[in-house]
């Protein structure tokens, strides 16, 4: 396995993690209900651990750092938005 795949998969990993919290925090404000949440977040965590086997396996350079940076720049937004 090349380094910058694991290199890529820590900054997605270190990124998806506060995207996980930042969905599930929204999705209580808006909706309230602790069913949601869970739901939100588990579906959030999930398509963050498909994407970080893909850019494992994969997924070519490119591509793995153009999600990186998209992950990253969502989470930018999300936290200076609220």
């Amino acid at each position: 396995m090349e380094t910058w795949r694991i290199v890529a998969t820590v900054l997605l990993a270190v990124a998806g993690l506060p995207l996980v919290l930042a969905v599930m925090a929204k999705t209580r404000d808006r909706v309230n209900d602790s069913g949601q949440v869970a739901i939100a977040g588990a579906v959030t965590l999930t398509g963050l651990i498909v994407v970080a086997v893909l850019t494992l396996t994969v997924l070519p350079a490119l591509v793995t750092w153009i999600v990186v940076a998209a992950v990253a720049a969502a989470v930018s937004v999300m936290m200076l938005a609220s």
